[in-house]
């Protein structure tokens, strides 16, 4: 079995770390987090030694250093590479007005980014009353400025974990079976790409999806209800 989330703002061994501190001894060889996948992502696309830059943790910028690109300061204005891995751990306003500009600037010249998403999560709870701009929020705003400059290209993030199929398939890989299920609280991202991946899915009540099978579509329509 595996942990599997698309947090790409933390080790595994950080997450474990947490974990333990909520009583729950989880061994970090037991997550699969979105950012782990960056490295198959690059290797697929023959991206190994490109510029890189990352808006995100320490713990993401790892993450692609791992892939082995090279990560470019956040001053950097030339790179191959955009990676948005989380909405922390850069002064958000200065960072994104330069990004906006540099991808302007770099497509107008014929040089275009190629843009890579690990968590596609728009938002997150910070408690039960309480939430927060996440990772996939920032993907669309920029992907909406870019098609509004470049009606003809739209250019978009490849998205890498949950609904999306290349966590699926890491985790199938990792467990080494296809027989699995997938047990989460949100019917767009557990649920839905579990099912379209075509693996069993099961909906836990009380989370952040409510279930209501009056108005649940086919593609979000659990296995199982727990």
């Amino acid at each position: 079995w595996l942990i599997v989330s698309n947090d790409a703002s933390q080790l595994p061994e950080q997450a474990a770390r947490r974990y333990v501190a909520l009583g729950l001894a989880v061994p970090a060889e037991r997550f699969l987090m979105s950012g782990m996948l960056i490295p198959t992502w690059v290797q697929a696309n023959g991206l190994d030694g490109a510029r890189c830059k990352v808006l995100g943790s320490a713990a993401s910028r790892a993450y692609a250093s791992a892939a082995g690109v090279e990560v470019v300061d956040l001053r950097a204005d030339r790179y191959e590479i955009l990676a948005v891995c989380d909405e922390s751990g850069f002064p958000f306003l200065e960072v994104l007005d330069d990004v906006l500009s540099e991808l302007i600037t770099s497509f107008e010249a014929g040089r275009p980014v190629r843009l890579v998403l690990p968590n596609p999560d728009l938002y997150y709870p910070k408690d039960e009353r309480r939430f927060g701009v996440a990772a996939g929020s920032i993907a669309a705003l920029i992907e909406a400025v870019l098609a509004a400059r470049f009606p003809s290209l739209r250019p978009r993030f490849e998205r890498l974990g949950k609904p999306h199929a290349p966590i699926f398939r890491a985790a199938v890989e990792r467990v080494g079976t296809r027989r699995a299920v997938m047990v989460g609280d949100q019917l767009a991202t557990d649920i839905r790409g579990a099912l379209e991946f075509g693996l069993d899915a099961a909906l836990v009540r009380g989370g952040l999806s409510q279930w209501d099978e009056r108005t649940a579509s086919p593609a979000e329509t659990p296995t199982w209800l727990l």
